[in-house]
């Protein structure tokens, strides 16, 4: 594994693994969306220039003077030949406060985590911390990516599609 693997997040399948048919991964792909799932897993529409797309739209959060609105949408191409999904991750941001917005996009292997804590008193009258928010959207990615690799091809970062 080069230099530009690593960059672009490119993962080889176990040696050993027998790859499975075109139509298996990209239904173990659409087989993801679930009602306990936060994003979206669908086929790709025409304009998009791919067989898959993942989409997460994450809503602002109101619990600062900041809201960020945050959409990711990871683009996924398979080659049957080369026994690989190739995937673009996209990002975009708007950013309102109170007399200030900005948008942003990206593309490319970022993420973002967000987690937010209140303290309340346990069972014993201490205080402690407890989780009351938490965002990874590593999550989306390593789900896809794990079920991609479990069907023995290769999961490949891109510049574009």
């Amino acid at each position: 594994m080069g230099l530009r693997d690593r960059l672009l997040g490119t993962k080889y399948p176990e040696s050993g693994s027998i790859p499975r048919s075109t139509s298996e991964v990209q239904d173990s792909l659409l087989a993801i969306d679930g009602a306990d799932t936060p994003y979206r897993v669908r086929r790709a529409n025409p304009l998009e220039k791919a067989d898959v797309v993942a989409e997460w739209w994450i809503p602002p959060r109101s619990s600062s003077r900041e809201q960020v609105d945050r959409r990711i949408r990871i683009r996924m191409r398979l080659d049957p030949h080369g026994r690989e999904v190739r995937i673009l991750q996209e990002q975009w941001t708007s950013t309102r406060e109170e007399l200030s917005w900005s948008r942003g996009y990206s593309r490319g292997w970022g993420f973002a985590v967000e987690r937010e804590w209140t303290y309340e008193r346990g069972p014993d009258g201490r205080r402690r911390k407890v989780e009351t928010y938490r965002l990874d959207t590593r999550d989306m990615r390593n789900a896809l990516r794990k079920v991609v690799l479990s069907a023995g091809w290769t999961w490949r970062g891109v510049f574009r599609l």
